[in-house]
């Protein structure tokens, strides 16, 4: 490992290079990620209603959905998508963003996905250069980008996700990565803790829920990773950009309809891991 190190911190145009094709790759993943973990979820779901409502009857078998299978398909013709047509971006622009067979449309939501996986893991290897903390700081890039896209198609974080990197943060600051032990611990109970009070002083005043418990999950998982003295300008960052979009979606939609935080949360959270102590040290002095 320490070869590798000294390797890239030798040739850092190289490091970069490859940071952004391996998160290119990653990023393509991360789309049947997004896309099939709600769906697999849903299946559990209606597996444990039947067996709890239903335990005598036999359980209505879904066809098998997991990560790797089936092979992806167009979901119009359901054509096969061979190799060369699953190169991330390149693909989409051979193909003129639609399906080689029937001509449907791909959205251009996979490359964006697939370039702001490349473009936010190579800012996090600048900032870091080639150390054990840039290695781990785009794995977290990769699963805020994971859980920003579940969280606005279905206003789900789960707890796969959130619960393993509150786990990954704690193991990692208890080597001193990132911040001490004590700081890492704090910031996982305060991050949980500030936002579930919230919610229940919330509930208390209009019987109305304002935000699910993954929320609370996310933002103890950014409080494990960089400690409790950051986790004030997440949740300011959150709520402002969060503040500022739910008002445009109100203008664009005509009504005001609930709508995910989590994202806002994520993309805070990111900012104040590569420059929240700048931010913070500009605003204090």
């Amino acid at each position: 490992m320490n070869d590798l190190i000294q390797f890239y911190t030798a040739n850092l145009t190289l490091f970069y290079v490859t940071v952004g094709l391996i998160s290119l790759c990653i990023g393509s993943f991360l789309n049947v990620v997004i896309y099939r973990t709600p769906k697999m979820m849903e299946n559990m779901w209606h597996a444990e209603c039947q067996m709890l409502l239903h335990p005598h009857d036999p359980v209505i078998e879904h066809e098998k959905l997991t990560l790797s299978q089936p092979a992806s398909t167009c979901p119009k013709c359901k054509t096969g998508i061979k190799w060369y047509q699953n190169i991330p971006v390149i693909s989409w622009l051979m193909l003129k963003g639609q399906c080689a067979h029937c001509e449907q449309k791909i959205s251009l939501r996979y490359p964006a996905i697939e370039l702001l996986t490349a473009i936010g893991s190579v800012v996090v290897a600048v900032h870091f250069g080639p150390t054990l903390q840039a290695v781990f700081g785009i794995i977290l890039t990769w699963v805020l980008v994971t859980l920003t896209f579940i969280d606005f198609d279905t206003q789900l974080l789960p707890d796969r996700f959130t619960l393993t990197l509150v786990g990954l943060g704690l193991a990692l600051n208890s080597y001193g990565l990132y911040i001490s032990p004590v700081q890492s611990i704090w910031g996982a109970v305060i991050g949980f803790l500030c936002l579930w009070v919230v919610y229940i002083a919330f509930k208390l005043i209009t019987g109305k829920e304002g935000m699910g418990y993954g929320d609370f999950k996310l933002l103890a998982a950014l409080g494990a990773w960089m400690g409790p003295l950051l986790l004030p300008l997440i949740v300011f960052l959150s709520s402002l950009i969060g503040s500022i979009v739910g008002i445009i979606l109100i203008k664009v939609r005509k009504k005001n309809m609930p709508f995910a935080f989590g994202p806002y949360i994520a993309i805070a959270g990111w900012i104040a891991f590569l420059w929240g102590e700048k931010i913070m040290a500009l605003y204090l002095g």
